[in-house]
């Protein structure tokens, strides 16, 4: 039984594609029979022609990569796109770069490890980006002998 001209109809009634098309196999006589629109259109309330649904694409691989990387995998450079400031701005890293540099220095001040005309001199090459991490702050007062009551 050839449906071709039925199938094309109602693919155009449908506004989809003939492979989307699908004909109910036990109504396939009144199916040959529809040769209008109309008739089409009536097939489909009957349920005797329906359309399929669109194929998507599966998010299964997109979930699983998810997970892995909210545990911190799939991190490295290959994965990376755009500049390294895309991922965390300039401004933000000069915040906790500052933060943890300021507050290394106030506890240093408040342990009584350096003198306070020395706390502000730091203070002040912080401000001005001199030191590039906590570390390079110690190796300048240990460099300098800036510390104070340490024994070498």
């Amino acid at each position: 039984m050839k449906l071709d001209k039925q199938k094309k109809l109602a693919a155009k009634v449908f506004g989809v594609g003939k492979k989307r098309v699908t004909f109910d196999e036990d109504k396939l006589s009144e199916i040959k029979e529809a040769i209008t629109r109309s008739d089409i259109r009536s097939l489909r309330v009957l349920k005797a022609i329906k359309k399929n649904q669109k194929n998507s694409v599966s998010r299964v691989r997109a979930r699983k990569v998810l997970k892995q990387k909210r545990k911190g995998r799939k991190t490295g450079p290959g994965s990376r796109e755009g500049k390294k400031t895309a991922r965390l701005g300039r401004k933000r890293s000069w915040i906790n770069k500052i933060r943890i540099q300021r507050s290394f220095a106030k506890e240093l001040r408040d342990k009584k490890l350096i003198s306070l005309s020395n706390y502000r001199l730091v203070y002040r090459r912080i401000k001005g980006g001199y030191f590039r991490s906590k570390g390079h702050i110690k190796t300048y007062l240990t460099d300098n002998r800036l510390f104070e009551n340490v024994k070498k």
